[in-house]
């Protein structure tokens, strides 16, 4: 389960930028961005960060996940197209020789804090 250590190097990213000033700082909102091609089961990766969140800033807060469609462009024709399946091939060409721009994300992309 590669949820785990994706889990602990979110929240690691989460609580390294809380502002050092802010005392007994609570996050309320976790925003994350997850690409389909990152292979992140979404139930895993909550129950990971909710047990890594215990005795931190994290604990008990909102997990907010933006799945980010798998977008490709064609390297023959530069048709672009959000990919729905398992085949990588360009519908304008037939060609299988593709750019993906997006699908890889996982990153933390914000964070939002008690007041």
């Amino acid at each position: 389960m590669h949820e785990l250590g994706i889990a602990r190097q979110m929240a690691e990213i989460a609580i390294n930028s809380i502002p050092s000033d802010i005392e007994n700082p609570r996050v309320e909102r976790l925003n994350l961005k997850i690409g389909k091609l990152a292979a992140v089961v979404e139930d895993s990766l909550r129950f990971c960060l909710e047990i890594i969140s215990k005795d931190t800033p994290l604990e008990g807060a909102e997990l907010f996940i933006e799945e980010v469609p798998v977008k490709a462009r064609c390297k023959e024709c530069n048709h672009e197209w959000e990919v729905d399946g398992p085949v990588f091939k360009c519908p304008e060409c037939g060609i299988g020789r593709v750019d993906v721009l997006s699908g890889r994300e996982l990153q933390v992309t914000s964070l939002e804090l008690a007041d």
